[in-house]
């Protein structure tokens, strides 16, 4: 796969299972408190221009849901998901993950999240919806990785509570594909370049991202590097590169 040089790498990492969300709450907002917050002005956070094209509004809302799902790989979502991560981060969002006790923090420090403001709750066990609605109260985005589907009683308070504090959701896994998200991101059509003649190196992978909406019309599909060669997400440009409508 991906090979990366060695460095230092810092993100807070919260209690497991046996925290409870408010111990969670309380120790997040002490560590936040104690670095310089930052405040967003718009309701849009921004995401990677390849991927904002895409998007609805041309970025991430506050206060909504967002889901990526993978016919492709699972290495492609989690890709698709430092992608989406790395501009709000860049820009000053804190940024938290549940559930995913694999989450890459070399992958994502290589692309551009900062991990100073990266929160991990790798095995929330059986709370792991009131740990996500809990960290939701003080992080810009919080990606969770769900063992099963919540109930609708239980979404639609999570999505109440996302819009109140202006969080973004972003949905990962099998149980991805949540009624209330604004839009859903696939991937389909991988395809890997840098091994000849069964020799060599993966060193980049092209995909095809298609984002569907809740509010209907044609999914808008594009072509792209995730990552390319130098790991960076990009367009795949041809001379005629542009957005095709699915369906």
């Amino acid at each position: 796969m991906f090979e990366y040089g060695s460095m230092t790498l810092a993100a807070t990492t919260l209690p497991e299972e046996s925290a409870a969300p408010a111990a969670i709450i309380d120790e997040l907002q002490s560590r936040i408190r104690s670095m310089q917050a930052t405040k967003l002005d718009s309701r849009l956070l921004p995401t990677h221009p390849a991927l904002a094209e895409l998007l609805p509004g041309g970025g991430l809302k506050q206060g909504a849901m967002y889901s990526i799902g993978s016919p492709a790989s699972v290495e492609s979502s989690a890709t698709l998901l430092l992608a989406l991560l790395a501009g709000p981060s860049a820009a000053g969002s804190w940024c938290g993950v549940v559930g995913v006790p694999d989450f890459g923090i070399e992958a994502a420090a290589s692309f551009g999240i900062d991990l100073d403001r990266l929160v991990l709750v790798p095995a929330p066990g059986d709370q792991w919806l009131a740990v996500t609605a809990a960290i939701a109260d003080v992080l810009t985005i919080v990606v969770i990785k769900p063992p099963r589907q919540a109930s609708e009683g239980n979404l639609a308070r999570l999505s109440a509570r996302l819009r109140q504090r202006g969080s973004t959701l972003i949905v990962v896994g099998s149980h991805s594909a949540w009624p209330q998200s604004e839009a859903m991101l696939s991937l389909s059509q991988s395809s890997w370049t840098g091994i000849g003649d069964g020799a060599g190196h993966l060193t980049a992978r092209q995909v095809t991202v298609t984002v569907s909406t809740r509010a209907g019309g044609r999914p808008r599909s594009a072509r792209m590097w995730l990552p390319d060669p130098e790991l960076r997400f990009a367009r795949v440009e041809t001379p005629q590169t542009h957005l095709r409508a699915v369906g």
